[in-house]
Formats: structure tokens, sequence, C-alpha cells
């Protein structure tokens, strides 16, 4: 089983995106700052998942979220975030 998950900085409140097989790992690894591109903003918390029963399938999704604007917009606002 492979996720996609979003996760919520409770430092600036902003988002990030991203696929894993291992959803509690993961957030463990972004909240120990071993992902460099984001360890500036940790805590982190789990905002939402959607599962995939194949890999392809999950980072697709993953994919179409990071480049359509409005359908991110559309998840995130329904998720809560301030999206301008």
């Amino acid at each position: 089983m492979y996720f996609l998950y979003i996760l919520q900085s409770t430092i600036d409140f902003g988002y990030y995106i991203g696929i894993t097989d291992n959803v509690d790992k993961r957030l463990k690894e972004h909240n120990s700052g071993k992902t460099k591109s984001i360890k500036h903003r940790i805590l982190f918390i789990l905002k939402y998942t959607e599962n995939y029963v194949i890999k392809s399938e999950a980072r697709k999704r993953e994919l179409q979220l990071k480049r359509s604007y409005q359908t991110r917009k559309e998840l995130l606002t329904k998720l809560g975030f301030d999206i301008k």
C-alpha cells in the first residue's frame, strides 16, 4: 500500500505533499529534520492521506497536486489551509 500525504507545519502553517509506503515512519523522518528542503519548518502534523495499491498511481496523484494549482487549491481549501 502507498499513501499520498499532506503535512502541515506548526511553524508557518504551510504544507508539504509527498508519497510513502509508511506514513508514520515518514512523518518521524520529516520531524527529525532528515528532509533538507523542509527541515527549517519542523514540527509537522499529518493533515490528510489517500491510499493507493500501485506506487505509480500515488506518484501520478502527487504530481497532479504539485503541478495543478487549481486542483491543489481545491483540496487544500477543503482541508482548511489558507490558500492565496
